[in-house]
């Protein structure tokens, strides 16, 4: 029979959570379900009663999801104490059995709101009742009783230091299993204490999630992960951390090396102690790729150039050469001097909704059947719908989590789909898309994103003002 669990998230990425516990949930094979009231599963708030079939499901989930601070075995939820109180009396059957000689801490917390001394008190000995003939340990104790008051968000509003107290939105009452270990590694994979980073890397945090997305399990046979815009290697050493084998590729191999003779990539996974785990490194462009079949690996994560930083590019030139001065190119190749420097091929932009559809198409011939694609999507907030995450599918993939990062005026959404076929499909050619004739067609809000970053995401009817 499924037991209750209170689950307290930490108050960041609120839009990441539901996707996280449902990944690593499939990882686990674990089974759970949510509140059916909407209000009782609203990610924003700290709490979520969740039903799990075991005990150790809430533990396993607690050590591998980032955003989960801790859980607790559920005894009772009330809007106010009296209810509470009425709640966990009907739940004695679960703590009646450390009633007798068990060592004890009791806490009074709460989110968003500081607990007078004196109020914490007189909660704690309301709760007489349960009768506890243990010591109170405070230092080591079998167990630790919590209660949890919520109060609303009031972030921005100047108040004094107790105003509100009492007030409270709902109450909790559980016993702690397992405080959220998995956090601790936000502070392990920090940018800052790593041996080699750029100014694109990405946040430890969000690196962590992405890596929970592609269902990475050391304790399972070894999966195969590639990521197509290394950069960095920001994805590949919490991947790697979590069992997977790393193959990264970048159009610009500089930034995969660094400066130093030892790539700067492997320099960091060494200092992470997963360098044995980065399979290798390839200076190639994803459109020009070498990958002469599929179905090589179990995930692909990565994030794409989209501009802000540093913008997307493939192998080609803005313009055409003319035909004399390819000739004369193809007779430096054929006859080139020993002292000729490297070749270096020319770039041009990468437009970023013609690099997710490419992205997509690659994925689904080199991804195995039921692989994952794990990749960062900017948009503008003001034009994003729905439907703009499903213009760059194909058949075949399937979207199943879209997280928002928001940053106001715009944000960029962690992608989430899954290869749902196991048809094998050829290399895709990444051939250019025609220009859009029909004036009818929807545009997505990631379209040409980098200039409209740049012009300050002006609305459409704002732009033809500033026309002459």
């Amino acid at each position: 029979m499924p037991s209750r669990y209170l689950f307290h998230f930490a108050q960041a990425h609120h839009d990441f959570r539901l996707p996280e516990l449902e990944s690593i949930a499939e990882l686990y094979g674990i089974s759970f379900s949510l509140p059916q009231e909407a209000e009782n599963r609203d990610p924003i708030r700290p709490f979520m009663v969740v039903e799990l079939e075991e005990e150790e499901h809430a533990r396993l989930l607690a050590r591998r999801c980032i955003l989960i601070k801790a859980v607790y075995e559920f005894y009772g939820q009330g809007t106010t104490y009296n209810e509470l109180h009425v709640a966990n009396r009907q739940s004695e059957p679960l703590w009646a059995r450390f009633v007798q000689d068990t060592s004890f801490r009791f806490l009074v917390t709460s989110s968003q709101h500081k607990i007078p001394q004196s109020r914490q008190r007189e909660v704690i000995e309301s709760f007489a009742h349960m009768g506890f003939l243990g010591r109170i340990d405070m230092k080591n104790p079998d167990i630790v009783l919590t209660c949890f008051e919520e109060y609303e968000d009031r972030h921005g509003t100047t108040r004094a230091k107790h105003e509100g107290d009492g007030h409270f939105r709902q109450v909790f009452f559980g016993r702690l299993l397992e405080e959220g270990s998995a956090r601790q590694l936000i502070g392990k994979f920090d940018v800052k204490k790593r041996a080699y980073y750029g100014n694109t890397s990405m946040e430890s945090e969000i690196s962590l999630l992405m890596a929970n997305q592609t269902l990475v399990n050391r304790c399972v046979a070894r999966k195969l992960i590639y990521d197509p815009f290394m950069g960095t290697g920001s994805m590949a050493y919490p991947t790697s951390h979590f069992g997977a084998l790393v193959i990264g590729s970048d159009i610009d191999g500089r930034q995969m090396r660094g400066k130093q003779k030892t790539p700067g990539v492997i320099r960091a996974a060494t200092q992470y102690g997963t360098a044995s785990r980065i399979i290798d490194l390839a200076t190639f462009d994803v459109t020009h790729n070498p990958w002469r079949c599929g179905e090589l690996f179990d995930a692909i994560v990565t994030d794409p150039p989209y501009g802000v930083r540093a913008g997307a590019k493939r192998l080609g030139r803005k313009k055409e050469l003319p035909d004399y001065k390819k000739d004369l190119c193809l007779q430096h190749t054929l006859s080139g001097r020993p002292d000729d420097q490297p070749y270096i091929p020319p770039t041009k932009p990468y437009e970023l909704s013609h690099l997710a559809a490419d992205l997509v198409l690659l994925a689904r011939y080199l991804l195995k059947p039921g692989g994952r694609l794990v990749f960062f999507l900017p948009t503008v907030t003001d034009e994003y719908e729905e439907v703009d995450i499903y213009t760059m599918l194909c058949d075949g993939m399937e979207v199943i989590a879209n997280s928002l990062q928001d940053f106001g005026s715009w944000g960029r959404r962690l992608v989430t789909i899954r290869k749902t076929t196991s048809k094998q499909y050829s290399p895709p050619t990444f051939e250019p898309s025609p220009p859009q004739t029909d004036e009818n067609a929807h545009i997505p809000a990631h379209k040409d994103f980098r200039e409209k970053y740049f012009q300050g995401f002006k609305p459409k009817a704002d732009e033809s003002k500033d026309e002459p």
